[in-house]
């Protein structure tokens, strides 16, 4: 035994962040048995994190990852609470999914481990920001580690896992444990990178696809379009993007850009000019697409190109 971690059964689990990824984190442990207590200093955010976990769970049934007669016990899984210390209460796991700020980050890993016993392991959906960065605002570094998920995590059922630096091997072995027990893929990421797997390589289609269109190239729609026929997927990266934010979007590609300093990293304007106009995707009805019926889901969407 390790600590007493190897032994330490993960069944109670607290994500921090009501948004878009915490509630399918969420979802994704309670599917699975887990009993999830999800917060958000916001209380408008949990209350639309209800209507979010609805919307989730129908196209979790529709794809199959779950079944109707289950959809209550389900939902009942998951407890909303917007007191940080009754939300930890009794917990053996605490994944935080907030904002891509790392002093926010470093802020609420610093309250979680004033409110939670030591053998509490701390993970990080950070998208972009190491661990690392947010391990020395705790007391516990060993049992601290980036988990990133992907969405919708029913559908792409993989998580990264990256040490911090002293980030122990039972903490990994026993996330490794977890993750397979709600149904994901864990991917061990062997050296520190920001972006971890994934993101680097998404990271250099999207900064592509932003300058293509920021460059008077292509029109939105045709970067979108190339993309969907040659690669045979069901939207584009621009699309996409709109799907995750682009103002998450903007926020991971100013993690590179600040560790880096090169005016090449920094957010095409295409991006910053959608923002400004508060057009950030599907979450607004606008962004590169309008929403709820955005163009690249017509069905003769790949029969015409832009003139």
């Amino acid at each position: 035994m390790l600590c007493g971690i190897m032994t330490q059964p993960f069944d109670r689990i607290c994500v921090v962040g009501a948004g878009y990824m915490g509630n399918q984190i969420a979802l994704q442990c309670a599917a699975h048995g887990k009993h999830v207590n999800l917060h958000d200093a916001d209380e408008a955010a949990l209350r639309n994190s209800d209507d979010a976990f609805s919307e989730f769970l129908d196209r979790m049934i529709v794809d199959g990852f779950a079944t109707a007669d289950r959809r209550q016990q389900i939902h009942d899984r998951v407890h909303r609470i917007t007191d940080l210390a009754e939300a930890v209460t009794d917990v053996n796991l605490v994944v935080e999914a907030i904002t891509e700020d790392v002093s926010v980050k470093r802020s609420v890993f610093t309250q979680l481990d004033e409110l939670c016993p030591g053998d509490v392991i701390f993970a990080t959906n950070s998208s972009s920001i190491r661990v690392s960065r947010m391990e020395t605002a705790t007391q516990r570094p060993d049992r601290v580690l980036n988990t990133h998920f992907v969405q919708p995590v029913w559908k792409h059922p993989f998580v990264e896992l990256m040490r911090g630096t002293v980030t122990s091997d039972a903490t990994i072995t026993s996330m490794q444990s977890f993750m397979r027990s709600i149904g994901v893929l864990p991917v061990l990421v062997r050296q520190q990178s920001t972006g971890f797997i994934f993101n680097r390589i998404w990271r250099a289609v999207k900064k592509e696809a932003l300058k293509v269109v920021d460059q008077g190239i292509a029109s939105v729609e045709d970067v979108d379009r190339t993309w969907m026929i040659q690669m045979e997927t069901p939207m584009g990266p621009l699309g996409m993007m709109d799907i995750i934010g682009l103002d998450v979007v903007r926020d991971i590609e100013m993690v590179y850009y600040k560790e880096s300093g090169d005016p090449a990293d920094a957010p095409p304007q295409v991006l910053l000019d959608k923002i400004a106009a508060g057009e950030l995707g599907e979450k607004t009805g606008r962004g590169f697409y309008t929403y709820p019926d955005p163009s690249w889901q017509a069905s003769d969407f790949l029969q015409h190109a832009s003139p």
